[in-house]
């Protein structure tokens, strides 16, 4: 979690302070994103999806990353937590809760929803407070 939020502090101006990693089987980081919707004019550049997308190309096995662990800053949204399950994710870690947005138990489930075929294993709240002090400061600028 500490190397995400690392790679949260460099996501880019005007976007929000969101870091992802995707760790191998054997532990090795096979993929980092941070968010850059803003920066790159792309409703779907979540860091999620960006480190998923990374990860199936220098991951062997096409898209299925059934053993390989998404590890995220923040709670993933609908859209990414399906990335994840699309792709195989075998497992999600995530660091702040997302009340208003969140889809791994917050708002939504997508990843526990019985109508998939596959479901990775999740845990929330990890090293949840340092997580969230990424996001006032960006927060703060919008309002």
């Amino acid at each position: 979690m500490r190397l995400a939020i690392d790679v949260a502090r460099r996501t880019p101006a005007g976007d929000v302070p969101v870091g992802a990693i995707v760790v191998g089987p054997d532990g090795t980081v096979v993929a980092e994103a941070s968010n850059r919707r803003e920066a790159d004019a792309d409703p779907l550049a979540h860091a999620e999806v960006l480190a998923i997308r990374a990860a199936a190309r220098a991951h062997g096995d096409g898209w299925r990353l059934e053993d390989c662990t998404l590890v995220v800053t923040l709670e993933p949204c609908v859209m990414c937590a399906g990335t994840a399950v699309m792709a195989r994710v075998g497992r999600i870690v995530f660091g702040a809760w997302s009340p208003k947005t969140g889809a791994c138990g917050s708002i939504a489930d997508v990843v526990r929803d019985p109508a998939h075929p596959f479901a990775p294993h999740v845990r929330g709240g990890v090293l949840a407070g340092e997580c969230e002090d990424l996001l006032p400061e960006f927060f703060r600028g919008k309002r």
